[in-house]
C-alpha cells in the first residue's frame, strides 16, 4: 500500500495538508503521528480525490437501532391517604410521611389488578413492567400494594424519583390558613399561585420538565430491559400525585395553562393510560373513550390532537393543532 507523508500544522484550522499530485494517484493515505502522539489513522481516497475515514465509517455502521418504545405509560394516583380523609393530619405529620388508609391499600391493590388485566388483553406472553415512584410514604405504599399483582419475573425495575413528589404546600400546615390560601388561589389562578413556603403548579412544571427529559432518555436507550433485548411489550407505571400527574400530561402534550386549569384530579387509586399508537407516539385515545377524557377535562381541540397522536410518528409535528398554532391569532378569523 502506498503512503504519503503529511504535514501537520497545529495552528491551522485544517491541520492536515495533502500533497495533491500523489494523493490523486494513491488509494490510501496514512496520517503521521501528530505532536501529541495520537495513533496513526488510515484514510482511503475516492476516485474524485475526496477521502473517507474507514475507522469512522465502521463506527457509524455499528451503532445499533433504537430499542422499541414502551407499549404504555400508565399514570397512577396514590390510594386514599390519611390526609384525604382528615386535613388536620397535615398539622401533625409531615406531608411526605402521611400514609394510606385501609381503603387506600385496597384501592391500590385493585389498581394493580386492573393494570395486569389491561396488559394481558394484548395477548403477549413476554410483557414486562417498570416503575417510577414518588418518594412520599403514600405513593410508596401504593406501589407496594399494586405490585402484589405481579410476579418478580414481570418487574424489570423500580426507580424512586423525587421530582415526582407532591406539590409542596409548605411544612406543617395550619388548617385555617390553608383554607384561606386555597380560596385566594381560586382568584389568582391555580397554575401560577404559589403557596407561602411552598410551590405553585408552575414550579412543579419546571421539575417535571426535567423528569420528562430523563424519561425520554431512558426510553431512547432502552433502560427498562437488558442491552440486547428488543421487547416491544414493556409497560411503564408512574406512581405519583394528582396535580403532579396533571402537570406531567400538560408538559408531555404541550397543553396551555388555560387547558390545565380545566383538568380534574384523578380519583385515588385510579390511572390514566398513554398507549403507543399506530405511528409510535402516545395517545390517551388508544385506551380511553372520548367521554372519559371529557370528564377528565379535555376539550374538543385537545381530543382532536389526541386523535392525531394515535397515528403520528415520533418527531412529527401537528401544524394544524389549535393548541399550539392558529388559535393564538385572532386576525385569521376575518
Amino acid at each position: 500500500m502506498a503512503t504519503l507523508p503529511l504535514t501537520c500544522s497545529p495552528s491551522s484550522s485544517f491541520p492536515v495538508r495533502f500533497q495533491k499530485q500523489k494523493l490523486l494517484t494513491s488509494n490510501y493515505v496514512k496520517c503521521c503521528e501528530d505532536i501529541l502522539g495520537f495513533q496513526k489513522m488510515t484514510v482511503k481516497t475516492t476516485g474524485n480525490g475526496f477521502v473517507s475515514f474507514e475507522e469512522k465509517t465502521s463506527v457509524i455502521k455499528s451503532v445499533p437501532a433504537l430499542p422499541p418504545r414502551p407499549r404504555r405509560l400508565i399514570l397512577v394516583r396514590h390510594g386514599e391517604s390519611e390526609g384525604n380523609v382528615d386535613e388536620t393530619v397535615y398539622t401533625r405529620i409531615a406531608d411526605p410521611k402521611i400514609g394510606l388508609t385501609k381503603k387506600g391499600i385496597v384501592e391500590a391493590e385493585e389498581c394493580g389488578r386492573s393494570i395486569r388485566e389491561m396488559i394481558e388483553k394484548d395477548g403477549a406472553d413476554d410483557w414486562k413492567i417498570y416503575f417510577y415512584v414518588s418518594p412520599y410514604r403514600r405513593t410508596l405504599e401504593t406501589l407496594q400494594a399494586l405490585g402484589r399483582a405481579f410476579e418478580r419475573s414481570r418487574i424489570t425495575g423500580v426507580r424512586e424519583e423525587p421530582r415526582l413528589r407532591e406539590q409542596d404546600f409548605g411544612n406543617f400546615q395550619d388548617r385555617e390558613r390553608m383554607r384561606v390560601e386555597k380560596a385566594i388561589r381560586l382568584r389568582y389562578g391555580r397554575f401560577f399561585y404559589r403557596f407561602p413556603d411552598g410551590e405553585s403548579a408552575a414550579d412543579v412544571y419546571d421539575r417535571i420538565t426535567g423528569f420528562r427529559e430523563t424519561l425520554k432518555a431512558d426510553i431512547d436507550i432502552g433502560r427498562f430491559q437488558p442491552p440486547d433485548a428488543r421487547n416491544p411489550n414493556m409497560n411503564i407505571v408512574i406512581v405519583s400525585h394528582g396535580l403532579t400527574l396533571r402537570v406531567f400530561l400538560m408538559r408531555w402534550y404541550k397543553w396551555t395553562v388555560h387547558q390545565f386549569e380545566r383538568l380534574n384530579n384523578l380519583g385515588n387509586g385510579k390511572m390514566i393510560v398513554m398507549e403507543r399508537g399506530y405511528g409510535g407516539r402516545y395517545s390517551l385515545l388508544m385506551h380511553h373513550t372520548d367521554s372519559e377524557l371529557r370528564e377528565f377535562g379535555l376539550t374538543d381541540e385537545m381530543l382532536t390532537d389526541q386523535e392525531w397522536q394515535k397515528f403520528a410518528r415520533p418527531g412529527e409535528l401537528n401544524y394544524d393543532c389549535l393548541i399550539t398554532g392558529p388559535s393564538f391569532f385572532t386576525h385569521f378569523d376575518g
